[in-house]
Protein backbone atom coordinates (compact mmCIF):
# COMPACT_ATOMS: atom_id res chain seq x y z
CA UNK A 1 0.00 0.00 0.00
CA UNK A 2 1.67 3.25 -1.25
CA UNK A 3 1.18 5.83 1.43
CA UNK A 4 2.13 9.65 0.42
CA UNK A 5 3.50 12.27 2.56
CA UNK A 6 3.57 16.08 0.73
CA UNK A 7 5.59 18.71 2.06
CA UNK A 8 6.60 22.38 1.50
CA UNK A 9 10.23 23.38 2.86
CA UNK A 10 12.35 27.23 2.86
CA UNK A 11 15.78 26.77 4.64
CA UNK A 12 14.67 23.89 6.89
CA UNK A 13 17.78 21.49 5.91
CA UNK A 14 18.96 21.26 9.74
CA UNK A 15 15.57 19.76 10.35
CA UNK A 16 15.01 17.61 7.23
CA UNK A 17 16.77 14.42 8.26
CA UNK A 18 14.59 14.64 11.47
CA UNK A 19 11.51 14.42 10.15
CA UNK A 20 12.16 12.34 7.55
CA UNK A 21 13.33 9.27 9.45
CA UNK A 22 10.61 9.92 11.73
CA UNK A 23 7.48 9.49 9.34
CA UNK A 24 9.75 6.66 7.03
CA UNK A 25 9.66 4.64 10.17
CA UNK A 26 5.91 5.51 10.99
CA UNK A 27 5.43 3.67 7.65
CA UNK A 28 5.17 6.43 4.78
CA UNK A 29 6.38 5.28 1.44
CA UNK A 30 6.64 8.01 -0.80
CA UNK A 31 7.67 11.39 0.08
CA UNK A 32 7.13 14.38 -2.59
CA UNK A 33 8.59 17.38 -1.07
CA UNK A 34 8.78 21.03 -2.62
CA UNK A 35 11.50 23.72 -2.26
CA UNK A 36 11.59 27.79 -2.80
CA UNK A 37 14.03 30.37 -2.41
CA UNK A 38 16.09 28.59 -0.30
CA UNK A 39 19.68 29.99 1.42
CA UNK A 40 20.71 27.08 3.70
CA UNK A 41 21.13 24.33 1.33
CA UNK A 42 17.91 22.84 1.82
CA UNK A 43 17.20 22.47 -2.01
CA UNK A 44 20.77 21.00 -2.64
CA UNK A 45 19.92 18.26 0.19
CA UNK A 46 16.87 17.40 -1.17
CA UNK A 47 18.33 16.78 -4.52
CA UNK A 48 20.72 14.66 -2.30
CA UNK A 49 18.07 12.78 -1.28
CA UNK A 50 16.02 12.32 -4.54
CA UNK A 51 19.76 10.93 -6.11
CA UNK A 52 19.92 8.38 -2.98
CA UNK A 53 16.01 7.10 -3.72
CA UNK A 54 14.43 8.69 -0.47
CA UNK A 55 12.57 11.43 -1.92
CA UNK A 56 10.41 13.09 -5.00
CA UNK A 57 12.19 16.89 -4.95
CA UNK A 58 10.33 19.87 -7.10
CA UNK A 59 11.52 23.38 -7.25
CA UNK A 60 8.51 25.76 -6.40
CA UNK A 61 10.08 29.33 -7.79
CA UNK A 62 7.21 32.32 -7.17
CA UNK A 63 6.00 34.57 -7.87
CA UNK A 64 2.82 32.76 -5.76
CA UNK A 65 -0.48 34.62 -6.00
CA UNK A 66 -1.80 32.49 -2.95
CA UNK A 67 1.41 31.79 -1.41
CA UNK A 68 4.08 28.86 -2.15
CA UNK A 69 2.13 26.09 -0.44
CA UNK A 70 -1.06 26.47 -2.42
CA UNK A 71 1.38 26.50 -5.58
CA UNK A 72 3.48 23.68 -4.38
CA UNK A 73 -0.60 21.95 -3.84
CA UNK A 74 -1.89 22.27 -7.68
CA UNK A 75 1.46 21.09 -8.73
CA UNK A 76 1.02 18.28 -6.35
CA UNK A 77 -2.44 17.39 -7.52
CA UNK A 78 -0.96 16.55 -11.37
CA UNK A 79 1.82 14.58 -10.23
CA UNK A 80 2.26 10.81 -10.79
CA UNK A 81 3.32 10.09 -7.05
CA UNK A 82 -0.26 11.55 -6.40
CA UNK A 83 -2.26 10.01 -8.96
CA UNK A 84 -0.30 6.33 -7.48
CA UNK A 85 -0.82 6.59 -3.68
CA UNK A 86 -3.69 4.83 -1.69
CA UNK A 87 -3.22 6.97 0.99
CA UNK A 88 -1.83 10.82 1.11
CA UNK A 89 -1.37 13.48 4.05
CA UNK A 90 0.33 16.96 3.69
CA UNK A 91 1.93 18.08 6.01
CA UNK A 92 4.44 20.34 7.90
CA UNK A 93 7.96 20.02 8.63
CA UNK A 94 7.28 20.92 12.32
CA UNK A 95 4.41 18.17 12.30
CA UNK A 96 4.97 14.53 13.58
CA UNK A 97 2.63 11.88 12.96
CA UNK A 98 2.62 10.16 15.88
CA UNK A 99 0.30 6.85 16.22
CA UNK A 100 -0.38 5.47 19.51
CA UNK A 101 -1.79 2.26 18.61
CA UNK A 102 -0.48 -1.23 17.85
CA UNK A 103 3.40 -0.87 16.42
CA UNK A 104 2.95 2.76 15.76
CA UNK A 105 2.63 2.37 12.33
CA UNK A 106 0.42 3.22 9.52
CA UNK A 107 -0.47 -0.03 9.22
CA UNK A 108 -1.35 -0.32 12.50
CA UNK A 109 -3.94 2.57 12.60
CA UNK A 110 -5.38 1.75 9.31
CA UNK A 111 -5.94 -1.80 10.70
CA UNK A 112 -7.83 -0.17 14.08
CA UNK A 113 -10.38 1.44 11.71
CA UNK A 114 -10.38 -0.22 8.74
CA UNK A 115 -13.84 1.60 8.06
CA UNK A 116 -12.31 5.05 7.44
CA UNK A 117 -11.95 7.01 4.15
CA UNK A 118 -10.19 10.03 6.14
CA UNK A 119 -8.74 10.18 9.22
CA UNK A 120 -7.92 13.83 10.38
CA UNK A 121 -4.58 13.99 12.94
CA UNK A 122 -5.62 16.61 15.35
CA UNK A 123 -2.79 19.19 16.20
CA UNK A 124 -1.30 18.46 19.93
CA UNK A 125 0.72 21.91 20.53
CA UNK A 126 4.31 21.23 21.92
CA UNK A 127 5.42 24.85 23.66
CA UNK A 128 8.94 26.27 23.95
CA UNK A 129 9.55 24.46 27.74
CA UNK A 130 11.99 27.77 27.95
CA UNK A 131 14.25 26.99 25.61
CA UNK A 132 16.41 29.69 24.86
CA UNK A 133 18.75 28.53 22.56
CA UNK A 134 18.88 26.76 18.84
CA UNK A 135 20.91 23.50 18.84
CA UNK A 136 21.01 20.64 16.73
CA UNK A 137 19.71 18.01 18.59
CA UNK A 138 16.00 16.55 17.79
CA UNK A 139 13.03 18.39 18.49
CA UNK A 140 11.46 15.37 19.59
CA UNK A 141 13.54 14.98 22.61
CA UNK A 142 13.67 18.39 23.21
CA UNK A 143 10.06 19.74 23.26
CA UNK A 144 8.35 17.02 25.49
CA UNK A 145 5.27 19.57 27.54
CA UNK A 146 2.03 20.31 25.25
CA UNK A 147 -1.10 21.41 25.80
CA UNK A 148 -3.72 19.83 27.54
CA UNK A 149 -5.85 17.04 26.02
CA UNK A 150 -8.62 18.73 26.03
CA UNK A 151 -8.56 22.32 25.56
CA UNK A 152 -11.60 24.35 24.27
CA UNK A 153 -9.94 27.42 23.35
CA UNK A 154 -7.85 28.71 21.05
CA UNK A 155 -9.60 26.72 18.80
CA UNK A 156 -6.53 26.35 16.50
CA UNK A 157 -5.35 23.75 19.02
CA UNK A 158 -8.09 21.76 17.25
CA UNK A 159 -6.76 21.93 13.93
CA UNK A 160 -6.16 18.96 11.57
CA UNK A 161 -4.31 17.67 8.79
CA UNK A 162 -6.48 14.52 7.07
CA UNK A 163 -5.17 11.30 6.29
CA UNK A 164 -7.28 10.37 3.67
CA UNK A 165 -7.68 7.50 1.24
CA UNK A 166 -7.17 8.65 -2.28
CA UNK A 167 -10.21 6.84 -4.03
CA UNK A 168 -11.48 9.45 -6.15
CA UNK A 169 -13.71 11.13 -3.68
CA UNK A 170 -11.75 14.63 -3.41
CA UNK A 171 -10.61 16.85 -6.73
CA UNK A 172 -8.18 18.65 -4.53
CA UNK A 173 -5.68 19.08 -2.04
CA UNK A 174 -5.57 21.35 0.94
CA UNK A 175 -3.72 22.37 3.40
CA UNK A 176 -5.60 21.00 6.42
CA UNK A 177 -8.24 18.78 4.43
CA UNK A 178 -8.83 17.09 0.70
CA UNK A 179 -11.05 19.82 -1.04
CA UNK A 180 -13.38 19.66 -4.38
CA UNK A 181 -15.56 16.56 -2.92
CA UNK A 182 -17.70 14.62 -5.59
CA UNK A 183 -21.42 15.16 -4.60
CA UNK A 184 -21.89 11.46 -5.84
CA UNK A 185 -19.48 9.64 -3.67
CA UNK A 186 -20.09 11.78 0.03
CA UNK A 187 -22.81 9.19 1.02
CA UNK A 188 -19.80 6.94 1.26
CA UNK A 189 -17.33 8.73 3.37
CA UNK A 190 -16.31 7.27 6.83
CA UNK A 191 -14.26 10.06 8.72
CA UNK A 192 -12.68 9.02 12.17
CA UNK A 193 -10.92 10.92 14.82
CA UNK A 194 -7.79 10.43 16.25
CA UNK A 195 -9.71 8.45 19.15
CA UNK A 196 -11.94 6.47 16.72
CA UNK A 197 -15.06 8.61 16.88
CA UNK A 198 -16.93 8.25 13.62
CA UNK A 199 -17.79 12.10 12.85
CA UNK A 200 -20.53 13.42 11.09
CA UNK A 201 -21.42 14.42 7.77
CA UNK A 202 -19.90 18.01 8.11
CA UNK A 203 -16.48 16.95 8.12
CA UNK A 204 -16.86 15.29 4.66
CA UNK A 205 -17.10 18.34 2.66
CA UNK A 206 -16.16 21.01 5.47
CA UNK A 207 -14.23 21.78 9.35
CA UNK A 208 -10.78 21.84 9.44
CA UNK A 209 -11.02 21.69 13.42
CA UNK A 210 -11.81 18.64 15.27
CA UNK A 211 -14.49 18.25 18.09
CA UNK A 212 -14.09 20.97 20.60
CA UNK A 213 -13.48 19.66 24.08
CA UNK A 214 -13.09 16.27 22.96
CA UNK A 215 -9.38 14.21 23.62
CA UNK A 216 -8.73 13.37 20.21
CA UNK A 217 -5.59 11.47 20.99
CA UNK A 218 -6.31 8.15 21.61
CA UNK A 219 -5.19 6.30 18.47
CA UNK A 220 -3.05 8.82 16.82
CA UNK A 221 -2.26 12.69 17.06
CA UNK A 222 -0.15 15.46 14.87
CA UNK A 223 2.57 16.46 17.56
CA UNK A 224 2.80 20.37 16.07
CA UNK A 225 6.14 21.52 17.17
CA UNK A 226 5.46 24.94 15.99
CA UNK A 227 7.36 27.33 18.33
CA UNK A 228 10.83 25.48 18.77
CA UNK A 229 13.71 27.52 20.25
CA UNK A 230 12.88 31.36 21.49
CA UNK A 231 15.95 31.44 18.57
CA UNK A 232 14.45 29.48 15.63
CA UNK A 233 11.21 31.03 16.49
CA UNK A 234 12.88 34.27 15.63
CA UNK A 235 14.41 32.69 12.38
CA UNK A 236 10.83 31.37 11.37
CA UNK A 237 9.17 35.03 11.45
CA UNK A 238 12.28 36.04 9.17
CA UNK A 239 11.57 33.36 7.16
CA UNK A 240 7.72 34.59 6.81
CA UNK A 241 4.34 31.78 6.29
CA UNK A 242 4.36 29.29 3.84
CA UNK A 243 0.72 29.39 2.95
CA UNK A 244 0.73 33.11 1.72
CA UNK A 245 2.85 35.23 -0.15
CA UNK A 246 3.27 37.54 2.68
CA UNK A 247 2.72 37.32 6.74
CA UNK A 248 5.04 37.87 9.47
CA UNK A 249 4.92 35.75 12.83
CA UNK A 250 4.53 37.77 15.79
CA UNK A 251 4.02 37.22 19.58
CA UNK A 252 0.18 36.23 18.90
CA UNK A 253 1.06 33.36 17.22
CA UNK A 254 3.50 32.33 19.88
CA UNK A 255 0.97 33.22 22.67
CA UNK A 256 -1.61 31.13 21.04
CA UNK A 257 0.67 28.04 21.07
CA UNK A 258 3.21 28.45 23.82
CA UNK A 259 1.19 25.20 26.24
CA UNK A 260 3.70 22.86 28.75
CA UNK A 261 0.69 22.09 30.81
CA UNK A 262 1.79 18.24 30.55
CA UNK A 263 4.05 16.13 29.85
CA UNK A 264 3.78 13.81 26.67
CA UNK A 265 7.03 11.67 25.42
CA UNK A 266 5.06 9.12 23.69
CA UNK A 267 6.51 9.60 20.62
CA UNK A 268 9.98 8.35 21.90
CA UNK A 269 8.24 4.85 20.54
CA UNK A 270 10.09 5.90 17.45
CA UNK A 271 13.63 7.33 18.68
CA UNK A 272 15.26 4.04 18.26
CA UNK A 273 14.05 3.32 15.07
CA UNK A 274 14.02 7.20 13.68
CA UNK A 275 17.91 6.94 15.25
CA UNK A 276 18.89 4.49 12.85
CA UNK A 277 17.65 6.03 10.20
CA UNK A 278 18.58 8.87 10.66
CA UNK A 279 22.47 7.36 11.66
CA UNK A 280 22.30 5.76 7.84
CA UNK A 281 21.48 8.78 6.39
CA UNK A 282 24.23 10.92 8.48
CA UNK A 283 26.68 8.33 6.69
CA UNK A 284 26.04 9.28 3.44
CA UNK A 285 29.12 12.18 3.51
CA UNK A 286 27.51 14.66 1.39
CA UNK A 287 24.25 14.59 3.26
CA UNK A 288 26.33 14.81 6.25
CA UNK A 289 28.58 17.79 5.08
CA UNK A 290 24.89 19.80 4.19
CA UNK A 291 23.83 19.12 7.45
CA UNK A 292 26.16 20.50 9.09
CA UNK A 293 26.50 23.35 6.51
CA UNK A 294 23.10 24.18 7.05
CA UNK A 295 23.26 24.33 11.10
CA UNK A 296 26.09 26.33 10.29
CA UNK A 297 23.73 28.82 8.56
CA UNK A 298 21.26 28.56 11.43
CA UNK A 299 23.29 30.00 13.59
CA UNK A 300 24.99 32.66 11.87
CA UNK A 301 21.61 33.87 10.44
CA UNK A 302 20.81 34.10 13.90
CA UNK A 303 23.42 36.22 14.78
CA UNK A 304 23.09 38.52 11.91
CA UNK A 305 18.98 38.55 12.99
CA UNK A 306 20.08 40.02 16.68
CA UNK A 307 21.37 43.06 14.97
CA UNK A 308 18.07 43.99 14.12
CA UNK A 309 16.00 45.83 16.37
CA UNK A 310 12.91 45.02 15.28
CA UNK A 311 14.28 41.37 16.28
CA UNK A 312 16.19 41.86 18.66
CA UNK A 313 13.47 42.83 20.36
CA UNK A 314 10.93 39.98 19.68
CA UNK A 315 13.74 38.25 20.94
CA UNK A 316 13.40 40.21 23.78
CA UNK A 317 9.50 39.51 24.28
CA UNK A 318 9.58 36.05 23.80
CA UNK A 319 12.08 35.74 27.05
CA UNK A 320 9.55 38.03 28.87
CA UNK A 321 6.47 35.91 28.03
CA UNK A 322 5.72 32.92 30.20
CA UNK A 323 4.09 29.95 29.25
CA UNK A 324 0.40 30.39 28.48
CA UNK A 325 -2.45 29.09 30.67
CA UNK A 326 -4.92 27.48 29.87
CA UNK A 327 -8.27 29.42 30.25
CA UNK A 328 -10.18 28.40 32.73
CA UNK A 329 -13.86 26.35 31.58
CA UNK A 330 -16.40 29.36 32.20
CA UNK A 331 -13.81 31.57 30.48
CA UNK A 332 -13.09 29.18 27.43
CA UNK A 333 -17.30 28.83 27.21
CA UNK A 334 -17.17 32.44 26.96
CA UNK A 335 -14.65 32.78 23.94
CA UNK A 336 -16.32 29.71 22.01
CA UNK A 337 -20.03 31.35 22.76
CA UNK A 338 -18.22 35.06 21.32
CA UNK A 339 -16.83 32.89 18.13
CA UNK A 340 -20.11 31.74 17.26
CA UNK A 341 -22.18 34.35 17.86
CA UNK A 342 -19.82 35.96 15.46
CA UNK A 343 -20.14 33.33 13.35
CA UNK A 344 -24.13 33.54 13.66
CA UNK A 345 -24.20 37.36 12.54
CA UNK A 346 -21.62 36.48 9.56
CA UNK A 347 -24.16 33.54 8.09
CA UNK A 348 -27.35 35.62 8.32
CA UNK A 349 -29.03 36.22 5.24
CA UNK A 350 -28.84 39.22 3.52
CA UNK A 351 -32.35 41.23 3.90
CA UNK A 352 -33.89 43.81 1.27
Amino acid sequence: MRSLLILTVKNEAAFLLEWLAHHRAVGFTDFLVFSNDCDDGTDTMLDRLEALGWLTHLRNPGPWPQGPQWAALKAADRHPLKAGADWVLFADIDEFVNIHVGDGTLDALRAALPEASAIPLTWRMFGNAGVVDYTDAPVTAQFTRAAPATMLWPWRAYLFKTLFRNDGSYGKLGVHRPRQPDPGRMAAQRWFDGSGRLLPAIFHRQRIFSLLGQDSYGLVQLNHYALGAMQSYVLKCDRGRANRDTGAFDLSYWVERNFDTEEDRSITRYAARSADLRAALMADPVLADLHDAAVRWRHTRIADLMLSEDYRALFGRLMLTPASRPLAPAAAQRMVALARQAQAIVEQPETS
